[in-house]
């Protein structure tokens, strides 16, 4: 008998090819049967009616950061909601594990550490997990058969530093015996089912206590000898972050990544490619990497976002506008001190002008200050704000739009939520993704779910990608848009029988209204651990969501089921070689 019968769905299978009317029945976490409508006569213990609806496989997210979430949300919304079955965490180098089970403090840099490279609550990361894990097995097993999605995990190299080396991991060099110790501890980590290592060098990754974090201060060969021993395993990979992923690479960094890809016969993948087309000579070079990659052996994926992501700014708090060169050392002074120096007309033109640089790279997209909308308020000098355009705002006040917005985020003592609105939302830029998208090493995602909480929500960028291809720009045909949220990250993987709608494979599976499949607007809400904020995304348009056969969504609502099952290198990878 058949665990649940769907009837009459448009499948879109995930390898590209057309899609065509089928009932598909699950049976025992598999999909059993995949037939012409009505030619199903087994029996089944339920039934739908899935007429007019689309059935596709489950998403697959490349890189998230749910490595901590999952502990107080073993759902990993909003990314379940969006039809994500499987999620990829580990990635940039941090990860909870392995802990040293002498220094008890290890745990407490770790969190401080997340809270600021990954902008997660502090207070979530101490009260929602237990934190008993030693081992990067025993991290692994702490959320086996507690989760509702599929998820695997990097080994972040940070961790492993701070493991062998202790504090001496940031600002120091390890003696022969601690690289020895380093890798043993990595074997011992991939034997246990990670899926391989993850690292950052980029200039923006700074611990709790405003220092580079430990893998910046890793020389070539130290991540030569890593990269090395993720090649000993079974269905391993490598992930890497380096300054110039945020805009350009340089040769160095290119010579870098290539040697880490080649050196290990894996994949390794990093993120974001930011497409724009005021900028026409990036794609170009930053796939010079991948080029590059193929000729010596290897293989470099540059993973990037298909929608526009949501993030807000804020001159109270950490985030983006912190990263442009110069203007950390003004936003990270005391609240009083800080408005005194951004009311003085010498410091904002010298912030302008570091912002309009060369060195400001990527995040000189954020510098357009009059197309900032004003988001929530919190005092009666700003009444009657919220929702409108700083550049209005200016004109108004015969003000400059930079100065204008100073003054409105000083009244609510830097509190001010500021939406910046994007600056390559124009024809060419969305034609040029277009272009970009048909590259074999370019792969949508990129979402950082998990992190960044309070500022971005990436997890929805399925369900708006597919909306756009269905009703909006329509870049890619339905198929298409599927199959490069699904086969083709769990080929990248090398997941096992995930990714497709195959007689036999497992039954991760997306139910949706291609009427109506789309993402909400982005929301403030609280219900991390300790009233902590994030923002979340409804899910339009999904009517159901099966992880390993089980239902765990339905209508957007979590089921309350924990299907999910951790996968591990090996056992639920096969090695993707680059030879």
């Amino acid at each position: 008998m058949l665990d649940h019968l769907i009837k009459g769905a448009t499948v879109v299978d995930g390898t590209g090819a057309p899609a065509y009317r089928a009932d598909v029945g699950i049976r025992g976490g598999r999909i059993a049967v995949v037939a012409r409508p009505g030619g199903v006569r087994e029996e089944s213990s339920s039934v739908e009616d899935a007429t007019g609806l689309v059935l596709a496989p489950g998403f697959v997210d490349p890189h998230t950061h749910y490595d901590a979430q999952l502990f107080w949300d073993p759902y990993a919304t909003p990314s379940l909601n969006h039809g994500v079955t499987t999620v990829a965490g580990g990635n940039c180098g941090f990860t909870l594990a392995p802990l040293h089970p002498d220094r008890p403090e290890d745990a407490d840099y770790t969190r401080r550490m997340m809270s600021k490279v990954e902008g997660m609550s502090l207070v979530a990361l101490e009260e929602g997990a237990s934190w008993t894990w030693h081992s990067f097995g025993e991290y692994l097993d702490a959320l086996e058969g507690r989760i509702a999605v599929n998820a695997g995990f990097m080994v972040g190299h940070c961790a492993l530093r701070r493991y062998v080396m202790g504090p001496d991991a940031v600002g120091g060099q390890p003696t022969g015996r601690q690289l020895a110790e380093m890798l043993a501890l990595f074997h011992e980590a991939m034997d246990a089912g990670a899926w391989g290592f993850s690292t950052t060098q980029s200039s923006t990754h700074s611990d709790g206590d405003g220092r580079p974090v430990a893998s910046r201060h890793a020389g070539p060969d130290e991540l030569l000898a890593l990269s090395r021993a993720v090649g000993e395993h079974e269905g391993t990979q490598i992930e890497a972050i380096v300054a110039g992923c945020l805009d350009r690479f340089s040769d160095a960094e290119i010579d870098l990544l290539v040697e880490l890809s080649a050196a290990a016969g894996r994949p390794l993948n990093w993120n974001v490619l930011t497409i724009d087309a005021a900028v026409p000579d990036r794609v170009p070079r930053q796939l010079t990497a991948s080029e590059r990659a193929r000729k010596a052996g290897g293989r470099i994926v540059a993973l990037t976002m298909p929608i526009l992501t949501p993030m807000n700014m804020s001159l109270g708090t950490f985030c983006a506008l912190n990263l442009i060169p110069g203007w950390g050392e003004v936003l990270g002074l005391p609240v009083d001190e800080r408005i005194a120096r951004l009311r003085d007309p010498a410091v904002r033109a010298e912030m302008l002008r570091r912002a309009g640089s060369e060195e400001a790279g990527v995040f000189r997209r954020l510098t357009d200050f009059g197309r900032y909308v004003i988001g929530d308020t919190y005092s009666t000098a700003n009444e009657g704000l919220t929702g409108r355009v700083v550049r209005d705002i200016a004109a108004e006040r015969g003000q400059e739009p930079f100065t204008c917005l100073v003054e409105i985020c000083a009244n609510d003592r830097l509190r001010t939520v500021l939406w910046p609105m994007p600056t390559d939302n124009d024809p060419d830029s969305w034609a040029l993704r277009a272009e970009t998208w048909q590259h074999e090493d370019v792969l949508l995602g990129g979402s950082d779910a998990g992190a960044h909480l309070d500022r971005m929500c990436g997890a929805p960028y399925t369900t708006r990608f597919l909306g756009d291809c269905l009703r909006g720009r329509k870049l890619v045909g339905l198929e298409q848009a599927v199959k490069m949220l699904t086969d083709d990250p769990a080929r990248l993987f090398g997941l096992r029988e995930r990714g497709q709608i195959q007689e036999g494979w497992h039954a991760d599976l997306v139910l949706f209204d291609p009427e109506r499949i789309d993402a909400g607007k982005a929301t403030l809400v609280h219900d991390l651990p300790g009233d902590s904020p994030r923002l979340d995304s409804k899910a339009l348009g999904v009517t159901a969501v099966w992880v390993n056969g089980v239902e765990a969504i339905r209508a957007d609502r979590v089921t309350g089921a924990t299907p999910g099952t951790v996968l591990r290198s090996g056992r639920d990878t096969r090695t993707v070689s680059t030879r």
